[in-house]
């Protein structure tokens, strides 16, 4: 692959060209720094560089909030009239709910790939922001299960661009120790709006029902998405295009050279240079790929109390404008606590551990659903079960970290291991059948299975990387080489 030689630059003696695959690493460290004013110089741009990438980053927090609010908005609005308007019946909302992850499988991996190829994603990311928005307003005015189900399925497929082209995205600026917070902060969206979409929805459903003679859940459709086309146009000038995109506006050019540069460092020359296989061939054939995405399949199951979320707490008994409040804490806290053992995870190097202990003490929260009908405690379960939430985070950093070979793997890789999640959100909601409640106790115990075949997959995926990592130590103390690449287990 030839790179895009406009925007090469040459400092000290590294070159950097417009692809990051085409980097020639430096001689002498400090000959670079130099070009910086020193280490000292380097660490002021560097920190500079950081503060204005993580303004943006909490821009596709937004985004992204957005992006499953217009998801998980059904369930909400089955609790004002949404079925019954319909005329649903048997599984005909769980099939709802499943087909939108259809348009997922489909379009990720897709998307992932061709988004590698672009000099400006930002555009691409954008748009689908807006197509997203369009179809959600156009589930408002809709009257049938047929057409209902056709623009779920629209929706997924153009909300798939956006988590797993994100992700990527973020893979290509952030070093390995800094994307797991980072993803974390990303992946904040969901859970955020597990605690707002409910608040949002319970004042829409208090105050438009049947304002120009419009049912209230058809205003929640309306009103979200109008307020996600209005952040998709401020999304155009506000997403951040790669790191080797030309002349970026909103970077100096020394913090443009050393965003290039960081990459390098932080995969220790193991990126290869040119890729001979495309990145769907590599990933397609890297068994690893298959094994962290099965095992994600599986905790994305286990995940999928969150669709059902305030169903699950319209089992304590009140009124709908209460459940939709008391789902709003038990998300917070998940929000607080991912966060932290994000950062916690960044810190330590370690992943299997910070995805094993919230989902223990998720299962804990099953079990105590399953156990029990009283108020107090069922209401704890629920601040329990969102803990899990982080996994799904931690399994994306994990990716990321685990994949150094080349850019176009790795976008591939993450959309692969996004379509294999899907494929648990296209079967799970036929797991939470109206029939299995309220104590909905069959749902749970199959959540906890497929938990804990999670583990075991990640389990062994953690021995398998440790065992890479002892041989590069073998091979470095046996030739007598400088320490490599490791990866984090």
């Amino acid at each position: 692959m030839s790179p895009r030689v406009s925007t090469d630059r040459l400092l000290g003696d590294v070159e950097i060209h417009a692809d990051v695959q085409e980097y020639t690493r430096p001689s002498d460290a400090n000959s670079f720094d130099a070009g910086f004013g020193g280490p000292e110089g380097r660490r002021q741009v560097e920190k500079s560089l950081l503060r204005k990438l993580d303004l943006r980053l909490s821009f596709l927090v937004l985004v992204f909030l957005m992006n499953h609010v217009d998801r998980i908005n059904l369930a909400s609005a089955r609790l004002q009239g949404f079925e019954e308007d319909l005329k649903l019946t048997g599984h005909q909302f769980n099939t709802l709910i499943s087909i939108m992850y259809v348009g997922y499988f489909v379009m990720q991996i897709p998307s992932n790939m061709f988004l590698d190829q672009l000099t400006r994603p930002s555009a691409y990311l954008s748009l689908a922001t807006l197509v997203w928005g369009l179809i959600s307003i156009s589930i408002a005015w809709l009257c049938s299960f047929d057409t209902v189900l056709i623009s779920r399925f629209l929706l997924g497929f153009s909300e798939a661009v956006y988590a797993p082209g994100i992700t990527f995205l973020l893979s290509r600026w952030y070093k390995r120790d800094e994307l797991g917070l980072r993803v974390a902060v990303f992946k904040c969206g969901p859970p955020v709006s597990q605690t707002l979409g409910p608040l949002f929805a319970s004042a829409v459903f208090a105050t438009m029902g049947g304002k120009l003679g419009f049912a209230a859940w058809r205003w929640l459709f309306f009103i979200e998405g109008s307020l996600t086309c209005i952040i998709a146009i401020a999304s155009f000038y506000i997403t951040p295009d790669f790191p080797t995109t030309p002349a970026l506006a909103w970077l100096t050019i020394d913090e443009q050279t050393l965003a290039q540069r960081r990459m390098v460092e932080d995969l220790g020359g193991v990126e290869q240079k040119s890729a001979r296989r495309s990145g769907l061939v590599e990933a397609l054939t890297d068994w690893t790929v298959w094994w962290i995405g099965i095992a994600t399949c599986c905790t994305m199951v286990g995940m999928s109390f969150g669709h059902y979320f305030p169903t699950i707490a319209a089992t304590m008994g009140y009124s709908t404008t209460v459940t939709l409040l008391l789902c709003a804490p038990p998300w917070f806290v998940g929000v607080i606590t991912s966060l932290l053992i994000m950062r916690h995870s960044d810190a330590t190097r370690d992943l299997f551990w910070h995805i094993a202990v919230p989902v223990v003490i998720s299962i804990i929260g099953f079990l105590v659903a399953i156990s029990t009908m009283n108020i107090p405690m069922r209401y704890l379960s629920l601040f329990l079960m969102t803990q899990s939430h982080v996994a799904y985070v931690v399994i994306f950093a994990w990716v990321s970290n685990s994949i150094p070979d080349s850019s176009s793997k790795r976008a591939v890789a993450l959309a692969f291991v996004s379509v294999f999640g899907t494929f648990g959100n296209v079967a799970s909601p036929y797991l939470w059948s109206k029939e299995w409640g309220p104590s909905y106790s069959k749902s749970f115990m199959y959540c906890i299975l497929a938990f804990l075949v999670s583990l075991s997959m990640l389990w062994v995926y953690r021995l398998h990387l440790i065992r890479l990592n002892q041989e590069a130590e073998i091979k470095e103390r046996t030739l007598g080489l400088p320490k490599g690449f490791r990866y984090i287990t």
